[in-house]
This record gives structure tokens, C-alpha cells and sequence, in this order.
């Protein structure tokens, strides 16, 4: 399978990823657990249905010592006990996050309040920030059938 673009050889698009890979690497420096980014980053990537983030996320959180009973739960995470409330939170704004479309009032007021419960300002910013551009890094997969599956933790850095 070959991707309908190459974003890499693409001047704009190469040119685009570099800024946005910039913006990842300043939610990187933010105080919101790494572990909680990257279930986010899963969480928005399984929604949307994009392997190559799906595939990515799953191995990066692996290689940073996630456990694999935390990974395949992900998708199932309001059944699982394997959470902690915050990680429940951050979780369900993502979810309200990415499917904006679907919800008549996007994120609801709850879901903010509960969230609001376990992280400070800047770490909302940053959860609000990694949800958002993993949704668009996901819908420029999507948009040109990335392949997946070849991806290695680190690739990228």
C-alpha cells in the first residue's frame, strides 16, 4: 500500500509538518505527563481511524514503558480499571475533543469541569493543544491513506 501523497517529498507539506512537529515538541516541555500525551494522542488516533498515528502512538508509549493492558484498553477505557481518574478525564475531553462534529455542543461542560479537577491551567492548555494537533496530524494521515505498521519509536526525532 502507498500513500495517495508523499508528505515528505512535498515541499509545502514537509515545509507545514516541520511546524507542527514544532508545536509537538513544546507540548513535550509542558507539565502534562508524557503517559497521559500519548494516550491522548492513541485515543484521538483510533476515533479518527488513523493507522499510522494508531500504529506510532501504541509503539512510542510502549518504548516509554507503557503497559500493553494499558494500550489495548485504551479503546474501552470507561470499562477498564487500569486508569486513574485523571488519565479518565484527559481521556473523555479527548474524546468530546475530536468528535466536535458529532456532539450538537461539543465538549461539555462536565467533561471541562472534570478535567479542570485534575489539571492545572497550563496543563488544560497543553491537553486542549496535544488534542488538537493529533487531530490534524490524524486527518492528513487519513486524507492520504498513510500506511501503517513500519513505524519505529523515534523515527521522527
Amino acid at each position: 500500500m502507498e500513500a495517495r501523497l508523499n508528505l515528505f517529498g512535498s515541499p509545502v507539506a514537509a515545509k507545514f509538518g516541520k511546524h507542527i512537529v514544532a508545536a509537538g515538541k513544546v507540548l513535550a516541555e509542558s507539565t502534562l505527563p508524557a503517559s497521559t500525551q500519548e494516550l491522548v494522542k492513541l485515543r484521538a488516533s483510533q476515533i479518527n481511524g488513523c493507522g499510522f498515528c494508531t500504529d506510532m502512538h501504541t509503539k512510542d508509549a510502549a518504548h516509554a514503558g507503557e503497559t500493553s493492558t494499558r494500550l489495548n484498553l485504551v479503546a474501552a477505557w470507561r470499562e477498564a480499571t487500569v486508569f486513574t481518574d485523571a488519565e479518565r478525564a484527559a481521556l473523555e475531553l479527548t474524546e468530546q475533543g475530536t468528535r466536535i462534529a458529532d456532539a450538537a455542543g461539543g465538549v461539555t461542560d462536565e467533561a471541562w469541569a472534570n478535567a479542570a479537577k485534575h489539571y492545572d491551567e497550563e496543563q488544560l492548555a497543553a491537553l486542549v493543544c496535544v488534542i488538537s494537533l493529533i487531530n490534524a496530524f490524524n486527518r492528513g494521515n487519513v486524507m492520504v491513506q498513510q500506511p501503517a505498521g513500519d513505524y519505529q519509536p523515534g523515527q521522527f526525532a
